[in-house]
Protein backbone atom coordinates (compact mmCIF):
# COMPACT_ATOMS: atom_id res chain seq x y z
CA UNK A 1 0.00 0.00 0.00
CA UNK A 2 1.27 3.43 -1.08
CA UNK A 3 1.43 6.16 1.80
CA UNK A 4 -1.82 7.54 1.92
CA UNK A 5 -2.76 11.29 0.76
CA UNK A 6 -1.62 13.82 3.78
CA UNK A 7 0.65 11.67 5.39
CA UNK A 8 4.58 10.56 5.80
CA UNK A 9 5.34 7.12 7.32
CA UNK A 10 8.82 6.29 7.45
CA UNK A 11 10.82 3.75 9.07
CA UNK A 12 14.64 4.47 10.30
CA UNK A 13 17.50 3.32 11.99
CA UNK A 14 18.91 6.95 12.21
CA UNK A 15 18.33 8.52 15.52
CA UNK A 16 14.57 9.94 15.56
CA UNK A 17 13.70 13.63 17.06
CA UNK A 18 10.01 14.67 17.73
CA UNK A 19 11.10 18.40 16.33
CA UNK A 20 11.59 17.19 13.43
CA UNK A 21 8.63 15.74 12.49
CA UNK A 22 6.42 17.62 14.20
CA UNK A 23 8.06 20.58 11.93
CA UNK A 24 7.06 18.48 8.74
CA UNK A 25 3.58 18.27 10.11
CA UNK A 26 3.27 22.35 10.49
CA UNK A 27 4.21 22.57 7.25
CA UNK A 28 1.62 20.09 5.52
CA UNK A 29 -1.00 21.32 7.60
CA UNK A 30 -2.29 24.65 6.61
CA UNK A 31 -4.31 26.40 9.36
CA UNK A 32 -5.98 23.99 11.40
CA UNK A 33 -6.76 24.22 15.31
CA UNK A 34 -4.78 21.51 16.83
CA UNK A 35 -1.48 19.32 16.05
CA UNK A 36 -0.93 16.23 18.25
CA UNK A 37 2.14 14.96 18.84
CA UNK A 38 3.52 11.68 20.33
CA UNK A 39 7.21 10.80 21.17
CA UNK A 40 7.67 7.21 22.69
CA UNK A 41 11.23 6.36 24.24
CA UNK A 42 13.06 3.50 25.22
CA UNK A 43 12.63 3.17 29.11
CA UNK A 44 15.05 1.92 31.59
CA UNK A 45 13.32 -0.36 33.27
CA UNK A 46 11.96 -3.65 31.56
CA UNK A 47 9.95 -6.34 33.76
CA UNK A 48 10.85 -8.94 31.16
CA UNK A 49 14.62 -8.99 32.27
CA UNK A 50 15.37 -10.42 35.54
CA UNK A 51 17.44 -7.86 36.53
CA UNK A 52 14.90 -5.41 35.35
CA UNK A 53 17.50 -2.96 33.55
CA UNK A 54 17.27 -2.39 30.32
CA UNK A 55 20.69 -2.24 28.33
CA UNK A 56 19.72 -2.45 25.28
CA UNK A 57 16.10 -2.33 22.92
CA UNK A 58 16.68 -3.74 19.38
CA UNK A 59 13.36 -3.94 16.80
CA UNK A 60 13.57 -5.74 13.78
CA UNK A 61 11.44 -5.01 11.47
CA UNK A 62 10.42 -7.35 7.53
CA UNK A 63 11.19 -4.71 4.79
CA UNK A 64 8.33 -3.61 2.39
CA UNK A 65 5.36 -5.13 5.24
CA UNK A 66 5.95 -2.73 7.99
CA UNK A 67 5.32 0.11 5.77
CA UNK A 68 2.45 -1.11 4.08
CA UNK A 69 1.45 -1.73 7.70
CA UNK A 70 2.01 1.89 8.72
CA UNK A 71 0.53 2.78 5.79
CA UNK A 72 -2.93 1.16 6.54
CA UNK A 73 -3.06 2.25 10.26
CA UNK A 74 -2.90 5.55 8.75
CA UNK A 75 -5.53 5.48 6.54
CA UNK A 76 -7.71 3.52 8.92
CA UNK A 77 -7.15 7.21 10.49
CA UNK A 78 -7.97 9.63 7.74
CA UNK A 79 -10.94 7.09 7.37
CA UNK A 80 -12.18 7.74 11.00
CA UNK A 81 -11.69 11.38 11.17
CA UNK A 82 -11.43 14.41 9.36
CA UNK A 83 -7.22 15.20 9.80
CA UNK A 84 -5.04 17.56 7.60
CA UNK A 85 -1.89 15.91 8.40
CA UNK A 86 -0.99 12.86 9.91
CA UNK A 87 3.13 11.63 10.50
CA UNK A 88 4.08 8.60 11.45
CA UNK A 89 7.92 7.73 11.82
CA UNK A 90 9.27 4.60 13.88
CA UNK A 91 12.44 3.56 14.55
CA UNK A 92 14.41 0.00 14.21
CA UNK A 93 17.75 -0.97 14.79
CA UNK A 94 19.27 -1.15 18.71
CA UNK A 95 18.58 1.71 21.04
CA UNK A 96 19.40 2.30 24.69
CA UNK A 97 17.32 3.93 27.03
CA UNK A 98 16.32 7.30 26.41
CA UNK A 99 16.14 7.25 23.11
CA UNK A 100 12.95 7.86 21.02
CA UNK A 101 11.50 5.06 19.46
CA UNK A 102 8.36 6.57 17.75
CA UNK A 103 6.76 9.77 16.80
CA UNK A 104 3.11 10.31 15.67
CA UNK A 105 1.94 13.88 14.84
CA UNK A 106 -1.53 14.42 13.52
CA UNK A 107 -3.25 18.00 12.38
CA UNK A 108 -6.82 18.34 12.71
CA UNK A 109 -9.62 21.37 12.71
CA UNK A 110 -10.00 20.31 16.10
CA UNK A 111 -8.61 19.15 18.93
CA UNK A 112 -10.50 16.24 19.71
CA UNK A 113 -9.78 14.45 16.13
CA UNK A 114 -6.13 15.12 16.50
CA UNK A 115 -6.03 13.44 19.81
CA UNK A 116 -8.13 10.72 19.03
CA UNK A 117 -6.50 9.89 16.00
CA UNK A 118 -3.06 9.95 17.88
CA UNK A 119 -4.64 7.40 20.46
CA UNK A 120 -5.82 5.45 17.35
CA UNK A 121 -2.84 5.32 15.48
CA UNK A 122 -0.44 4.11 18.89
CA UNK A 123 -2.64 1.71 19.56
CA UNK A 124 -2.65 0.23 16.85
CA UNK A 125 0.94 0.45 16.34
CA UNK A 126 1.23 -2.08 19.43
CA UNK A 127 -0.04 -4.84 17.71
CA UNK A 128 -0.47 -4.48 13.80
CA UNK A 129 2.93 -3.02 12.92
CA UNK A 130 5.29 -5.74 12.25
CA UNK A 131 8.11 -4.86 14.49
CA UNK A 132 9.60 -7.29 16.51
CA UNK A 133 11.24 -6.40 20.32
CA UNK A 134 14.01 -7.77 21.49
CA UNK A 135 15.06 -6.85 25.32
CA UNK A 136 18.83 -7.34 26.58
CA UNK A 137 20.35 -6.92 30.12
CA UNK A 138 23.95 -8.05 30.76
CA UNK A 139 22.76 -11.31 31.62
CA UNK A 140 20.04 -12.24 29.08
CA UNK A 141 18.01 -10.80 25.82
CA UNK A 142 14.37 -11.69 25.27
CA UNK A 143 11.97 -11.57 22.64
CA UNK A 144 8.72 -9.76 23.85
CA UNK A 145 5.18 -10.72 22.94
CA UNK A 146 2.61 -7.95 22.28
CA UNK A 147 1.26 -7.50 26.06
CA UNK A 148 -2.45 -8.24 26.35
CA UNK A 149 -3.55 -4.44 27.21
CA UNK A 150 -2.21 -3.37 24.12
CA UNK A 151 -4.15 -6.62 22.33
CA UNK A 152 -7.49 -4.73 24.40
CA UNK A 153 -6.20 -0.90 23.73
CA UNK A 154 -6.30 -1.67 19.46
CA UNK A 155 -9.93 -4.09 19.91
CA UNK A 156 -11.14 -0.88 21.80
CA UNK A 157 -11.47 1.02 18.75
Amino acid sequence: MQVPARAHTAITDKALTAESVYQLTLAQSGAVGAICLFSGHVREYDHHLKSGRLTQLHLQYYAGLTETSLNEIVADAHRRWELAWVSVVHRVGSMSAGDTIVVVSVSALHRAAAFDAARFIMDQLKTRALLWKRVTDQDEAIWVDVKASDVDASKSW
